[in-house]
């Protein structure tokens, strides 16, 4: 752990896609195969609340500081999709984004910001498998 950490954790996954990850000293949650049935998360649902929860942390954020307290919505959709070439596997990510009393022209502007301000979306980066977009906000 560095000096300037804000915040540190380890996870650790000693079974591979069925069985159980764990945070160190914390959460235990049980990890299947997206593609079989059984019960547990997998890496598909965990990146997408990953996601979903950075980028609209960082969007209420960017709301909050230009004095807004209108709600904001993030849904994040993980498609799980074999290689055109048939070899390997790759996640298409879509990200919809809604905001409270703010016009669609306005919600893309923050959107943009926020994607490139959260630390998920740096991770993502210029992934080619992404789509984001803007709808009006229903609660």
């Amino acid at each position: 752990m560095s000096n300037d950490s804000l915040f540190h954790t380890e996870i650790v996954n000693e079974d591979g896609i069925s069985g159980e990850a764990y945070v160190k000293n914390g959460l235990h949650v049980t990890v299947s195969d997206p593609t079989q049935t059984g019960e547990g998360t997998n890496p598909e649902e965990l990146l997408g609340l990953s996601w979903a929860t950075c980028l609209n942390a960082t969007l209420q954020a960017i709301l909050k500081g230009r004095g807004s307290k209108s709600r904001s919505k993030v849904e994040v959709a993980v498609d799980y999709k074999r290689e055109e070439t048939g070899f390997g596997f790759y996640f298409e990510l879509t990200a919809i984004i809604s905001i409270e009393n703010t016009s669609l022209e306005d919600s893309e502007r923050f959107m943009k910001i926020a994607h490139r301000k959260c630390p998920v979306s740096k991770i993502i980066g210029e992934y080619p498998h992404i789509s984001m977009k803007v709808v009006p906000y229903i609660s």
